[in-house]
């Protein structure tokens, strides 16, 4: 209870009193709602439109969570490969680091233009590419961090690479491939959300902030942002819930021994 106090306390209060402070900056101040709307507005915008909020919040964590799913698996296989041969290790690198350094703005409309309007296929293949460097790279890290004797051993037991590489590095990889799982978690919801800015179903959190914002509702506007940053913060959560579930039967075994 005491850890928790002191790891959670200070930046609930952190977020409470800044809350306050913009509370009365903007209703002392007098600033208009097109600058930055008051907490409390921002609040009943989101409690009045909470269906609507809900339903673009499903829309997006939709695409999100299909293209974190794809981006992960595509990139646990691609490091695995990767560290598994050496030539093949070269060419995925080359094209993971080419596939981070394309920004978001310019290929989402792209893709937009590729596939049909009446499909989400363009913001879960954003969200994809999106996830799939960090994952690649981290677990790429984690595979080739195995102590050397534990290779050998495999070795001497006749195991073959691909034995090794799943019996062995990739349980080694784990925390890599969960610190790369934490960054392309939110960047996930991010993705999709700029996805939405241009064109498609209009349906998610990104189409109806700008639709807002177009029709100067700024309160409900920053409400929908308020939906995508508590959709992002559920997104990093469940990552490191699994995170905590896959160390528990460690610890357990260890404890055992």
């Amino acid at each position: 209870m005491t850890r928790i106090l002191k790891t959670g306390l200070p930046p609930v209060l952190f977020g409470v009193t800044m809350l306050a402070l913009w509370q009365l900056l903007t209703v002392a101040a007098g600033v208009p709602s097109f600058l930055l709307p008051s907490p409390s507005a921002i609040a009943d915008a989101f409690s009045s439109n909470f269906d609507a909020i809900a339903k673009a919040a499903v829309a997006t964590g939709s695409n999100a969570l299909i293209g974190l799913f794809v981006g992960a698996f595509l990139g646990i296989a691609a490091a695995m490969l990767a560290v598994r041969f050496e030539v093949v290790g070269g060419l995925l690198g080359a094209l993971a680091a080419g596939a981070a350094a394309v920004p978001i703005v310019a290929l989402a409309p792209l893709l937009n233009s590729m596939y049909s309007t009446t499909t989400d296929f363009p913001r879960r293949l954003v969200a994809a590419i999106v996830v799939f460097f960090p994952v690649f790279v981290s677990t790429v890290r984690g595979l080739r961090q195995v102590p050397q004797v534990q290779s050998d051993l495999m070795t001497a037991y006749a195991a073959t690479g691909w034995q090794i590489t799943r019996t062995v590095r990739l349980p080694a990889a784990l925390p890599h491939l969960f610190t790369g799982l934490r960054i392309a978690a939110p960047s996930a919801v991010i993705a999709a959300i700029i996805a939405e800015y241009f064109g498609g179903l209009q349906h998610g959190l990104g189409s109806r902030i700008t639709s807002a914002a177009a029709n100067t509702a700024y309160p409900r506007a920053w409400a929908y942002v308020t939906a995508a940053m508590i959709l992002g913060l559920l997104f990093l959560a469940a990552v490191l819930l699994l995170e905590q579930l896959t160390r528990r039967p460690r610890t357990t075994l260890w404890r055992s021994k």
